[in-house]
């Protein structure tokens, strides 16, 4: 059992601590308000915090609200970038991968393994140049000095081994496939929720459902989106972290959203397939469809790379085209294609590229930090393998520009909570799903859950519904630590319920009871 002075030490984001921080900023000055609490928004709050900078992190919906919890949930190495000729952005991904992997957040990332089957549509040159830079992307992890005991060199493997790591591979003229190593998270929502709890453990305030109106360099109004309350906050700096809504923040900024979309079909659908399997786009020479096993059930493919012009949506939803043309580009690995009808949901997210000439596809994946005529510093492009490189040049920025006196960055040595080495992990006694999603907190959020209840392990680790394996344990943690208010938090966000609206409605009730034990939030969505 897990003692009362570890859950004292324990970094919570909780309904009331939510109305007690933003009385607490009232009338006082903080060093620097983030506004966005997505992967980078919550990075850069940490990263301030853990230079002892005083700090308020609002955000006006949820934490991962946004695009970051529509990704591939994976941790790249930066393949993709060196093919295109951005060596910089490559070596950036190799390095912060394996920072992410072995140090920040070992409990959430783990190796996937990748193949590529070489069937008839990829003719033998494509095939030499792929495994050209596969041996690249090696050289790349080297030199990030990621050991390759986590992540093995790429190699040309037979036929026979490509049936047996894709079972329903298109057998049909296959030569065998390329096999090599990505990292992939647990979740990238999950991740995000990781790093505003370890904020806050180093003393910023997180604050969800705060709306920032009138910013200026010098601070903000933060309007209470559940009472409608505002305060006037005050700030010695100010950082727009807010993606693609970057421009309502901050007029005239020049972006380009990029919409990423993924299918969401059942395991069984593929079955016996545990290594993503990628198969090249027609006319393509570097750009694949892939398929991400997930370790609840599910398989995600993906992913397009379309124009989004207009108005931001704060939910995207994918074309019907770009159901079609996942479906077929990923059938040509696959002795049976997959159709509409396995097709159990599907997602949208809008990258918030810098504006340039030429497609989408071809825009550069540098981040840049831009500070307003008012002050406002402001972080854009990018991507989530290099968030805590962002949030770096973002608060130096910030330090540099507004004169803050603070310590030097921390955080390629500083691990997230729940945090610790592969080899500590494999000892820490607790149900194998909630050890992925927590790491040594794992015990901790069970703990809790009896004593709150009184009810047994087995019931609160049992999933929530027939092939729902969400459990009311993380259910009822949400609520108590990470900040969930409503079912939407729940579902959407602390979990991937969401996905699949099938699942997510099986999941209500379990989340409205864990609304109702906590005795926080409406208990609707």
């Amino acid at each position: 059992m897990t003692s009362l002075a570890s859950r004292t030490r324990t970094p919570r984001i909780t309904a009331a601590g939510r109305a007690a921080d933003l009385d607490a900023v009232s009338g006082t000055t903080v060093d620097v308000l983030v506004i966005g609490l997505g992967v980078t928004g919550a990075g850069v709050a940490l990263d301030a915090a853990s230079r002892g900078l005083s700090v308020l992190a609002v955000d006006a919906h949820d934490l991962a609200f946004g695009t970051s919890r529509w990704s591939s949930k994976l941790v790249h190495g930066g393949l993709r970038y060196l093919a295109s000729g951005q060596v910089g952005v490559a070596h950036e991904s190799a390095v912060e991968r394996g920072i992410l992997m072995t140090r920040t957040a070992p409990h959430l990332s783990h190796a996937m393994a990748m193949v590529i089957p070489l069937t008839p549509a990829i003719a033998k040159p494509q095939a030499a140049l792929a495994m050209q830079g596969l041996r690249a992307g090696d050289v790349l992890r080297a030199a990030a000095r990621t050991p390759r005991s986590l992540l093995p060199r790429p190699s040309r493997i037979s036929a026979e081994r490509t049936t047996e790591l894709v079972p329903g591979v298109r057998r049909d003229g296959l030569r065998g496939g390329l096999l090599s190593y990505d990292g992939q998270l647990e979740d990238d929502a999950r991740f995000v929720t990781a790093l505003a709890r370890t904020a806050v453990a180093h003393g910023a305030r997180v604050v969800t459902r705060a709306r920032a109106v009138d910013v200026n360099g010098d601070g903000a109004t933060i309007r209470d989106e559940l009472t409608g309350a505002t305060t006037l906050v005050r700030a010695r700096s100010v950082v727009n972290a807010t993606g693609v809504w970057a421009g309502q923040v901050v007029p005239g900024l020049a972006l380009r959203p990029s919409r990423g979309t993924h299918l969401v079909v059942r395991a069984d659908r593929l079955p016996g397939l545990d290594v993503a399997v990628s198969a090249p786009v027609p006319g393509s020479l570097n750009r694949f469809v892939f398929t991400l096993p997930q370790p609840d059930g599910l398989v995600y493919i993906g992913l397009t790379d379309e124009p989004a012009d207009g108005d931001v949506p704060d939910v995207p939803t994918p074309d019907e085209s770009e159901t079609d043309f996942l479906l077929a580009t990923i059938g040509s690995a696959f002795e049976t294609p997959l159709t509409r009808a396995d097709v159990a949901g599907t997602y949208s997210g809008l990258r918030p590229l810098l504006s340039a000439e030429g497609t989408t596809a071809d825009l550069s994946r540098k981040h840049a930090v831009l500070t307003s005529e008012t002050g406002v510093i402001t972080i854009v492009g990018g991507k989530l393998t290099t968030y805590r490189r962002m949030a770096q040049h973002t608060v130096d920025a910030a330090v540099a520009g507004r004169g803050l006196a603070a310590d030097s960055c921390r955080t390629t040595q500083l691990p997230l909570v729940g945090a610790a080495s592969r080899a500590e992990l494999t000892a820490v006694r607790a149900p194998r799903r909630l050890l992925r999603r927590f790491g040594v907190e794992a015990p901790l959020v069970l703990a809790e859950a009896v004593d709150r209840t009184g009810a047994s392990e087995a019931e609160l680790t049992a999933p929530v519904a027939e092939g729902v394996p969400v459990t009311r344990a993380e259910l009822l943690w949400g609520v108590t630590a990470e900040g969930a208010l409503d079912v939407d938090d729940l579902l959407d966000r602390r979990t991937r319920v969401g996905l699949v609206a099938a699942d997510r409605a099986a999941a209500e009730d379990a989340a409205r009871w864990a609304l109702d034990v906590a005795g926080t939030g409406t208990g609707t969505g």
